[in-house]
């Protein structure tokens, strides 16, 4: 039977920023929990407002493992002014930019979990490049574009140890999902085409796969 979060958890989730239904949610959790027994570091690419982080943390916080989660906080290309996932309250108002630290940090707080996550603020592949470590899970929920997303890939999947899990969020085989989802299905199909990862689980747009080969 799949690990589920406490009520108080969940409701730590669904009460933060951003996009991710439950149902997702609740894959992405028990995933968390599966990848949490190889005693090894869970990572986030993607954090926004720490929606998901909550669920990753928790998970951590169980299995006795670190939580991180890595982004620069200026929000990707699609929360951006002018595009419908743009959220005017993520803007500081001295810069003119978007800074979804604040937000992320409250998220934390409010669900006890400040001490159980560390946050890398910075670029994906600059912070992938100075990695060297195994990683039990590594959650792909980036930037949709294909330089982004392809790059969070190259960038991470490497270091998801033997056994361990690669999630890739936001996954649209319709062409008519450009935008949000097709770039992270082609990630995904590269995933399965490298002979590197076996697929695991779908949920919505949320795919679990295990790496049971070498490469990427």
């Amino acid at each position: 039977m799949a690990a589920v979060p406490r009520p108080e958890i969940l409701a730590a989730f669904e009460g933060a920023k951003g996009f991710m239904p439950v149902d997702e949610g609740l894959a992405l959790y028990a995933a968390a929990v599966e990848a949490g027994r190889l005693g090894l570091p869970l990572l986030e690419v993607g954090t926004y407002c720490g929606r998901s982080t909550v669920l990753l943390a928790d998970a951590a916080r169980a299995a006795g493992v670190g939580a991180l989660t890595v982004d620069h906080h200026r929000g990707s290309e699609e929360q951006q002014p002018g595009w419908d996932y743009h959220d005017p309250e993520t803007v500081d108002p001295e810069v003119g930019l978007m800074d979804t630290l604040p937000a992320f940090r409250r998220t934390l707080f409010r669900a006890g979990l400040e001490k159980h996550v560390i946050a890398l603020v910075g670029r994906s592949p600059q912070i992938a490049r100075i990695w060297n470590s195994p990683l039990g899970l590594v959650f792909v929920d980036g930037g949709h574009t294909d330089e982004h997303a392809t790059a969070d890939y190259e960038g991470w999947a490497p270091h998801v140890a033997e056994g361990g899990l690669l999630v890739i969020h936001d996954v649209f085989p319709d062409p008519e999902d450009e935008f949000t989802g097709q770039a992270p299905y082609r990630v995904y199909l590269r995933a399965l085409g490298s002979g590197a990862f076996t697929e695991v689980s779908v949920t919505g747009s949320l795919r679990v796969l295990r790496r049971t080969g070498a490469g990427t």
